[in-house]
C-alpha cells in the first residue's frame, strides 16, 4: 500500500523520520529491522498496560500484536511500548490501594510522555483494569491524536454448585467466613475456582464500566469491548483497530472530533442504564477534563437521574460480561437508549462513522433477560444516583442498582472512623451497631492519599447480613463490585475542611437516594463552630515520593481528582507541533 494516503509534513513523527538531520535517528530504526518505507509511513504507538500483576493485563502483550497487524495492514509503522497498572483487586484492603487512584494519573502521563518524546502519530490503546481503561483515554484526549481504544476483555465466571460465581463472592465470602458461616475448606474451593481466566472482573464493576464507556464515547469500535479475553475473536477486534486507527490519521478525525459534551453524555447514560460503577462519576470528568470540557460529578449524576436501569448485571443484578456479549453487547443497550430519544446519534465514533450510522447497523435486540427492554426496565431511574446536602456541599455518589424504594432511604446516628483499617478491625469485631451510619474520613484523594476503595469493608458487612441494615459513606471510593448504602465521593474531603471532617459519633444523618440528600442534622452555626475548632487535616505517613507529591496536586473528587490544569489552560496542542 503506498503512502500517498497520508501527508507525511503534517504529522509529528517527520520530526524523527525525515530529512538529513534525522540521519541518526533513522540509523537507531534500521538497527531494529524497520524499512525504509516503514521509516517513512506514519508511526503508531500501541500502548498497553500489560503486566504480570493480574488477569486483567496478562492476556494484552498477546492483543497488542494482533493491533499491530491491523497497523500494517493500514499502511503504518506500529511501535509497542508498556505503561504501568496497579490492579485493585490485589490493592485492596491494604495500603497498596492508595497507588490505585494514583496510577490512573502516572498512566496517562507516561503514555503522553512516550507519545511525545517519540513524536508518534496517534495511538491505539489496550487497557484491562480499573484505573488502566480512563487513564488511557485521558492520553488520548489530552494528545488529541487519532485514537482507538481497545479493551483487553472481561475474566470468564468460574462454577460452583451450579453457580456461576466471581472474585466479588470471594470477598464477601471473608465477611461469611469471619461470621461462622463458611469453613476453611470451603473458602479454599472458592478462591480457587472464582477467576479461571485472563481477564478483568466480570461484574459491572469499574474496568467493565469503562469498557462499556469506551464504546459509548466513541473511542473503541462497536461491540469491541463486550468478548471475554481468552476468546480468539479479540484478535479480530484488535486487527480491525489497527486498521481503524489510520482511517483516523487519513482522514484527520482526532480524539477531541470524538470526546465532546455529548459523547459524555452518552458515555454516562450507558453506565446508568447498565447500573455501573460509581468511578465512572470520576473518570468521566477526567477525561472531559483533558479535553477542556464542563463536565462534572453534578452533570453526570444529572443524566444518572434521568436514566432507565434496564441491564440485568452484578453485583446489584445477576449476569456478568459474558452474558452481556452474547446478548448483544453494548450496542444493543444503545439501540435501546435510542428507542427513548437518550442517545445523541451525531457523535463522531473510531470508525469514522456516526453513532447513530453504527447503530443502524446493528441486527441485535433486547433479550428481556440480561437486556430489559427500555419500555419495562428494572427501575426507571439510573443504577447510580448522586447526593447533596449540607454534609456533602459538592456532592456525592451512591450505586442503587438492585435497591428496592425502600433500601433507598436511610436515617441513623453516625459512627466514625478516622481511616478505612479502623472501621475494618470494628466490623470485623462486631464494633457497630444496626441501624447507624458508618463515617470513614480522611480517604479522600489528597487525605489518603490516593481516594482508597472500601471494598473489604462493605464485603465484610455484606458477608456478615449487615448491608442492608447499616449505611456507609466516605471521602473515598467505592468499588463496582459494592453493593449496599454506600455512599463514596463525599466532597469537599475530610482533609479540605469538608463537613465529613466535623461529624462526631452520634450525629443523625439522612441519605435519601430518591430526593438526593445527604444531610446531617446540624445548624449551620453549630458546623461553624466545629470548623473554627477543627484541628485541620490528618497527618500522613507520605512525606516524599509519588504519593506525596500526588496529595498536592490533586483536586476534589468534583471535578475528577484531576492533577494539571486541563485543556482549557493549554497553549500547545502535540499534534499540531
Amino acid at each position: 500500500m503506498n503512502n500517498t494516503r497520508f501527508d507525511k509534513s503534517k504529522l509529528p513523527s517527520r520530526h524523527v523520520t525525515e530529512g538529513p538531520s534525522r540521519a541518526p535517528h533513522r540509523s537507531y530504526f534500521y538497527s531494529m529491522g524497520i524499512s525504509e518505507e516503514e521509516i517513512h509511513q506514519p508511526w503508531v504507538g500501541v500502548a498497553t498496560c500489560w503486566n504480570e500483576a493480574a488477569p486483567c493485563n496478562i492476556s494484552l502483550n498477546r492483543q497488542a500484536q494482533a493491533v499491530k497487524g491491523g497497523v500494517k495492514k493500514g499502511g503504518g509503522t506500529p511501535r509497542e511500548f508498556t505503561t504501568i497498572t496497579v490492579t485493585d483487586g490485589i490493592a485492596m484492603g491494604h495500603e497498596g490501594m492508595r497507588s490505585s487512584l494514583a496510577s490512573r494519573e502516572a498512566i496517562a502521563d507516561t503514555v503522553e510522555l512516550t507519545m511525545r518524546g517519540h513524536c508518534y502519530d496517534a495511538i491505539v490503546g489496550l487497557a484491562g483494569c480499573d484505573k488502566s481503561l480512563p487513564g488511557m483515554m485521558m492520553a488520548m484526549v489530552r494528545l488529541n491524536t487519532p485514537s482507538v481504544f481497545i479493551y483487553g476483555g472481561s475474566i470468564l465466571p468460574g462454577r460452583l454448585n451450579g453457580k456461576d460465581v466471581t472474585v466479588q463472592d470471594v470477598f464477601e465470602a471473608v465477611g461469611q467466613h469471619q461470621a461462622g458461616n463458611m469453613t476453611d475448606a470451603e473458602l479454599e474451593i472458592l478462591e480457587r475456582i472464582a477467576c479461571p481466566s485472563a481477564g478483568a472482573c466480570g461484574g459491572q464493576f469499574t474496568a467493565n464500566t469503562m469498557a462499556c464507556v469506551s464504546e459509548a464515547i466513541g473511542l473503541a469500535l462497536m461491540n469491541s469491548s463486550g468478548a471475554p479475553a481468552p476468546y480468539e475473536s479479540r484478535d479480530q477486534y484488535g486487527e480491525a483497530s489497527g486498521v481503524a486507527v489510520m482511517n483516523l490519521i487519513e482522514k484527520n478525525i482526532r480524539a477531541r472530533d470524538i470526546v465532546t459534551r455529548k459523547s459524555l453524555e452518552n458515555a454516562a447514560r450507558v453506565v446508568a442504564c447498565t447500573g455501573g460503577s460509581t468511578n465512572a462519576g470520576l473518570h468521566l470528568p477526567a477525561i472531559a477534563h483533558e479535553a477542556g470540557i464542563d463536565f462534572d460529578l453534578s452533570d453526570v449524576c444529572e443524566i444518572f437521574r434521568d436514566t432507565p436501569y434496564f441491564v440485568d448485571l452484578k453485583p446489584g443484578g445477576q449476569y456478568v460480561a459474558k452474558d452481556l456479549y452474547e446478548a448483544g453487547g453494548i450496542p444493543v443497550v444503545m439501540k435501546e437508549l435510542r428507542k427513548a430519544g437518550l442517545m445523541h446519534e451525531d457523535c463522531i465514533t473510531a470508525s469514522g462513522r456516526s453513532m447513530g450510522e453504527e447503530l443502524d447497523r446493528i441486527q441485535g435486540e433486547a433479550d428481556g433477560r440480561v437486556i430489559h427492554a427500555i419500555s419495562n426496565p428494572i427501575t426507571k431511574t439510573g443504577g447510580v444516583v448522586g447526593l447533596k446536602g449540607n454534609l456533602a456541599p459538592e456532592g456525592a455518589i451512591v450505586k442503587v442498582a438492585g435497591m428496592s424504594a425502600e433500601q433507598q432511604v436511610f436515617k441513623g446516628p453516625a459512627r466514625v472512623f478516622e481511616c478505612e483499617e479502623d472501621a475494618f478491625e470494628a466490623v470485623k469485631a462486631r464494633g457497630y451497631e444496626e441501624g447507624e451510619v458508618i463515617v470513614i474520613r480522611n480517604e479522600g484523594p489528597a487525605g489518603g492519599p490516593g481516594m482508597r476503595e472500601m471494598l473489604s469493608t462493605t464485603a465484610a458487612l455484606s458477608g456478615q447480613g449487615m448491608g442492608k441494615k447499616v449505611a456507609l459513606i466516605t471521602d473515598g471510593r467505592f468499588s463496582g463490585a459494592t453493593r449496599g448504602f454506600c455512599v463514596g465521593h463525599v466532597g469537599p474531603e475530610a482533609a479540605h475542611g469538608g463537613p465529613i471532617a466535623l461529624l462526631q459519633n452520634g450525629d443523625m444523618i439522612t441519605l435519601n437516594a430518591v430526593t438526593g440528600e445527604l444531610s446531617v442534622d446540624l445548624t449551620d452555626a453549630e458546623l461553624a463552630t466545629r470548623k473554627a475548632n477543627w484541628k485541620g487535616p490528618r497527618q500522613t505517613e507520605y512525606d516524599s515520593g509519588a504519593l506525596w507529591k500526588y496529595a498536592r496536586l490533586v483536586g476534589g473528587a468534583r471535578l475528577g481528582a484531576v492533577t494539571h490544569p486541563g485543556a482549557q489552560k493549554e497553549r500547545h496542542v502535540y499534534m499540531d507541533q
